[in-house]
């Protein structure tokens, strides 16, 4: 459902997907569904949705439109027995997103989420290296995610871009609940918030920061997690080597909490790895992952389970604008 910005992708790696056929492709624009006919004849379109949920050959749905309508959608395609992905976020509350999954469970329908980052090479690496200790304890998650445009009409820069970084921070600490989360943002064109700072606290004083902006002169995607042993750099915008990890970490020998002149720090630096990264696009991964899960019952790193804890911390967010930036529980 839906072939306009994300949806050609979308089409594109389901149809190489060898566990997946393209039978029909919706969107209420008959450009765009006569630009569907022009890259795959074989695909039948339809102006409506609902055609397609009266097709009993029709398995899954994949749901590309804004986000105001994915919960009708997937709900309308969840009661109709298909198996549902959808485009991030899932939903734009907590409570629908809670009620997409209780209605998915009660179906025995697969209903998952396109974060497609976790689904990187890169962001799969960060995983395993914090997992297996090589950070140490994680310190702090710092992202920053930065463009000129694309404005949305209907819902601020923290839904547009920080379900991003959302995502790939709850997958890379193993799904770890925040305790805490507090927004700042500031609308220059519009009524809807272009640029947002989004802090969110951990246990342990782990903190993570995610800054997002539609009106920055250049294009960053840069995120930065320092732990007790190393550091790394994940940089999206590199065409080589978008991972590396720093063998840089800060000693403390000795503290007086009473007095921070008696504050005894070494830094410690070494050398820069780039570790070897699975260079395969992430859109195909989760075409495969979804058609696992819809026909083997497979796991999948975007289940309903991880898109709730992501749009809880949206919501908290969201919130914590309206609050002038109070802490927020998630």
């Amino acid at each position: 459902m839906g072939f306009g910005y994300w949806g050609p992708n979308l089409v594109r790696n389901f149809t190489t997907c060898p566990e997946t056929r393209i039978v029909a492709v919706v969107d209420p624009d008959p450009k765009r569904r006569a630009a569907v006919i022009v890259q795959y004849p074989w695909v039948v379109t339809h102006a409506e949705l609902a055609s397609v949920l009266a097709d009993p050959d029709v398995d899954a749905v994949v749901i590309a439109t804004p986000v105001f309508l994915h919960f009708p959608q997937a709900k309308a395609a969840l009661l109709a027995g298909k198996h549902v992905l959808v485009e991030k976020p899932l939903c734009p509350s907590v409570a629908e997103c809670e009620e997409l999954a209780a209605l998915a469970e009660q179906q025995q329908r697969v209903l998952m989420v396109d974060h497609t980052f976790v689904y990187t090479g890169a962001v799969r690496k960060i995983r395993s290296l914090i997992a297996e200790g090589a950070l140490g304890r994680v310190l702090y998650f710092d992202s920053v995610r930065i463009n000129l445009g694309l404005f949305q009409p209907d819902y601020n820069v923290i839904w547009d871009l920080a379900p991003h970084d959302a995502s790939i921070l709850d997958f890379v600490l193993g799904g770890a609940r925040p305790e805490w989360v507090t927004a700042l943002g500031v609308s220059h064109y519009g009524r809807h918030e272009s640029l947002a700072y989004v802090t969110i606290g951990f246990g342990d004083g782990l903190i993570a920061h995610l800054h997002v902006n539609w009106v920055a002169p250049v294009k960053t995607r840069r995120i930065i997690i320092a732990g007790t042993s190393r550091m790394l750099v994940y940089d999206d915008t590199s065409p080589i080597e978008p991972v590396k990890l720093y063998e840089s970490s800060v000693d403390v020998a000795t503290m007086d909490r009473e007095s921070a002149y008696a504050l005894n720090v070494q830094y410690r630096t070494g050398d820069v790895l780039a570790p070897k990264l699975d260079g395969r696009e992430a859109l195909s991964q989760v075409a495969v992952t979804f058609a696992g899960a819809c026909l083997r019952g497979e796991a999948s790193p975007s289940d309903a389970a991880a898109a709730i804890r992501v749009v809880r911390v949206l919501e908290a967010a969201q919130r914590s604008l309206t609050q002038d930036g109070a802490r927020v529980r998630p």
